[in-house]
């Protein structure tokens, strides 16, 4: 059960998308797992095949339980089971592996009714067909896939049998959107208590002139299709990762007391649910990407996050977290550092205000900056060059 994000414990495994003898690839998406945050896409970071599940749909297990074997490519079966399958507790459930970044995780909850089914092997787990929509339904109405009897071809289990199968439930087996909303709140509200506890933050603020960056950037939205047009959150978003190329000290996170570097730079973007509650998802590997690139994936990202589809890469991969509230008026916002990470960049409304513009005052486009930091990673001096530089950046918009 991967982490994602501080503010997770544990995890339920709505349906296993792969199954025993399956061949997967680095990045196939192997599984659908039920959070606060909602449904998540599992993916896999190893090329290989299945060996078999350990964790049955239904189960809610702790941060880090093993939920598959998978034997890597090139490797025999009978070294893969000798030397691969975990040892179990006395109830037969996989151990949970110590994450090096999580604290301690309470135990599982166990199934109503006693203890947890047992679980076939590989050669013994029945394979079942559904559409893709049908799984994507199954994980929005939190239905469980192996209690669905499907009605298509050879059994197949179609988008009615899901929606019938959510009909049929009892009330109490369907998490409302208010309880979720509530428990997501209140697993933030602990995350972020722990980060203003563990984590001595410091506070940096600019302000920026976007005369040139909006002027270019209205240029280019001119020649475009109403629907392809680039929002200026975009062109933030490039300059702050083009900053931390500059200034990597904030590019990372804190783990075991040490600052660790992240591997690119995959800047984690606040997003507002429906409903209530907050996700910072990814959009990866920045630096290298066009602003039209970007403007695509950040709108299927909004998309996804408020459907409750996000993949387990995108809610554990960001090295930072940037969060715009201009939208709502504010004029400055100075986030609270979401740990591991070691730094949250925030940018207010974007507003024309009277500026000095060689020595003669203007009327100019500007917004805040600011900077909230881990001071064990870093210090002030550097945070003030993170912000020099991210002002470099939106000065010559074409370079982004």
């Amino acid at each position: 059960m991967p982490l994602l994000g501080a503010d997770m414990e544990a995890g339920t495994l709505v349906e296993w998308l792969k199954h025993p003898g399956d061949q997967v690839r680095r990045g196939d998406v192997i599984a659908v797992v039920d959070t606060q945050k909602g449904a998540i896409e599992i993916e896999v970071y190893e090329d290989g095949v299945i060996e078999r599940t350990l964790v049955e749909p239904g189960e809610k297990v702790p941060v880090g339980t093993v939920l598959a074997m998978i034997r890597g490519a090139g490797a025999g079966a009978e070294a893969a089971s000798a030397a691969s399958v975990p040892a179990t507790d006395a109830t037969g459930r996989p151990p949970v592996v110590p994450s090096p970044s999580a604290e301690a995780r309470p135990p599982a909850e166990k199934p109503a009714g006693g203890p947890p089914p047992s679980r076939a092997s590989g050669t013994e787990a029945v394979r079942r067909r559904t559409t893709p929509v049908a799984r994507r339904a199954a994980a929005e109405l939190h239905v469980d896939m192996a209690r669905v009897t499907g009605t298509g071809p050879e059994g197949a289990v179609t988008l009615d049998d899901v929606e019938r199968a959510a009909k049929d439930a009892q009330p109490a087996e369907v998490p409302q959107a208010a309880d979720r909303s509530a428990a997501m709140r209140a697993a933030i509200a602990a995350a972020m208590a722990r980060s203003k506890r563990e984590i001595p933050h410091f506070y940096l603020s600019t302000t920026i002139d976007l005369s040139r960056a909006l002027a270019w950037l209205s240029a280019q939205n001119a020649e475009r299709p109403v629907t392809e047009r680039v929002l200026p959150f975009v062109l933030l978003v490039k300059a702050v990762a083009r900053a931390l190329v500059e200034v990597p000290a904030f590019n990372g996170f804190w783990i075991d007391g040490a600052f660790r570097p992240g591997e690119g730079v995959h800047v984690g973007c606040a997003i507002a649910l429906r409903g209530g509650g907050l996700v910072a998802p990814a959009l990866h590997d920045v630096p290298g990407k066009s602003p039209t690139t970007l403007m695509a994936e950040l709108r299927d990202l909004v998309s996804r996050a408020r459907s409750g589809s996000l993949r387990s890469s995108e809610l554990a991969d960001p090295t930072i977290t940037v969060t715009n509230l201009g939208d709502m008026g504010v004029e400055s916002t100075f986030g609270v550092i979401y740990p591991p990470q070691v730094a949250i960049v925030g940018f207010g409304r974007i507003a024309e205000r009277p500026w000095v513009v060689e020595g003669a005052v203007a009327v100019r486009p500007l917004v805040t900056a600011t900077l909230s930091a881990d001071h064990r990673a870093a210090d002030g001096h550097r945070g003030g060059l993170l912000l020099a530089a991210i002002d470099r950046a939106l000065l010559t918009p074409e370079a982004l």
